[in-house]
């Protein structure tokens, strides 16, 4: 990897918006209203019982409907991966917070039939699974509008001839923790039809309280998109034969894995060439869990030394997992900053590995990612 600095320059860019309200604030309307202005062919992903097909003598769209019982993470990737192959250049979701339910429920299910009822453990299988819907996301090849119901309350103010009403309010999308970070621009709706701008990267509209925002908002954001320079094109990856090369960042942690396998005498296959995506995946898979199974077998008195501090065996599975998801992290520096003692599970390792990343993916440091952990390893873990 080069690491020379180069001048900042704007390129055109693809509108990651996400709009969240309570029902009956307008979400549905308002994206189709918002990409009908941007403009261009829209493929809309429905998964509100057909709320969007209610206004189709108002937009010209087409619509892929997700029945209850197949709304989870797969489904919703398999439909975006459909809208990229079609060449739709918008796509709206409407909305993530079924599939967010949907995750719930298959983490509560993981923790009751694998982890003995510890949701911070199936919460290691349910994590990646989130990842794979926010990659999807951001790896469509055009503008993505998003809906996400808010939680509701109810309170009550007062009308200007002096009695109370009750209003119902959105609060939080229900979504996954830190889902806002993934989007460019977050609007929220209330239920007078009003948008609140409480993130906006075009630095145009933030903060506004923009009134049953449309059209209008809509052209105004595709001639911020296309401002700049034309993105470079992506590098191909794939060869004819379908195959692709590992990235320099996999040779990498297929490096810090193969290091590993060495502490433990575990014998590692040589990396095939012309391996598809998903048989990288599984190698790495494959490897961590033969790592994790010799580390589990070793006596702690073999442990390696890392900087002068002992390496439990659940604690280098632990953060091996933790490093397979981003592999990014250095596994080595997030035990150093970790107050994981040797006497901690394996199920309290990996939640403190997903304590971390969580931080990490929402812009947190090293440090500050290890102390969001450790304050939960202090406070959270079993005793």
């Amino acid at each position: 990897m080069d690491y020379t600095f180069t001048k900042a320059t704007k390129e055109q860019a693809r509108l990651r918006l996400a709009i969240f309200g309570p029902s009956g604030a307008g979400k549905t309307f308002t994206a189709l209203r918002l990409a009908t202005g941007i403009g261009g062919e829209i493929a809309v992903v429905d998964t509100e019982r057909g709320s969007a097909s209610k206004y189709a003598d108002r937009f010209t769209f087409d619509v892929l409907e997700l029945p209850a019982g197949h709304r989870d993470i797969a489904a919703y990737c398999a439909a975006i991966k459909a809208a990229q192959k079609n060449g739709y250049s918008i796509l709206i979701i409407d909305s993530l917070t079924h599939g967010w339910h949907e995750l719930l429920d298959e983490v509560d299910k993981l923790a009751r039939s694998k982890y003995s009822g510890n949701r911070w453990s199936a919460w290691s299988e349910g994590t990646p699974k989130q990842r794979s819907l926010v990659d999807a996301i951001l790896d469509f090849d055009g503008h993505v509008i998003a809906t996400m119901r808010s939680k509701t309350e109810w309170t009550t103010e007062t009308t200007d001839r002096g009695k109370t009403k009750p209003v119902r309010i959105g609060l939080t999308p229900e979504q996954g923790k830190g889902i806002e970070y993934e989007f460019d621009m977050l609007m929220e709706m209330n239920q007078e039809h009003d948008a609140n701008v409480i993130k906006d990267r075009t630095g145009r509209f933030q903060d506004a309280i923009i009134d049953k925002p449309g059209e209008d908002l809509g052209k105004a954001l595709a001639e911020w998109l296309k401002e700049g320079k034309a993105p470079e094109p992506k590098q191909e990856t794939e060869t004819k034969s379908g195959k692709v090369k590992p990235s320099n960042e996999f040779l990498k942690y297929w490096e810090g894995l193969i290091r590993k396998a060495g502490v433990y005498s575990v014998e590692v296959d040589p990396l095939p060439d012309g391996a598809t995506k998903e048989e990288f995946v599984a190698l790495g898979e494959a490897l961590a869990d033969a790592i994790r199974t010799a580390a589990k077998a070793k006596e702690k008195t073999e442990q390696p030394k890392s900087n002068g501090r002992e390496w439990a065996p659940q604690q280098a599975q632990a953060l091996i997992l933790a490093q397979l998801a981003k592999n990014s992290y250095n596994a080595e520096a997030m035990l150093n900053l970790s107050n994981l003692t040797p006497a901690d599970e394996v199920d309290v390792c990996i939640a403190w590995g997903e304590q971390y990343r969580a931080s990490r993916d929402a812009g947190g440091s090293a440090e500050e990612a290890a102390t969001v952990a450790n304050t939960w390893w202090a406070s959270e873990r079993p005793a």
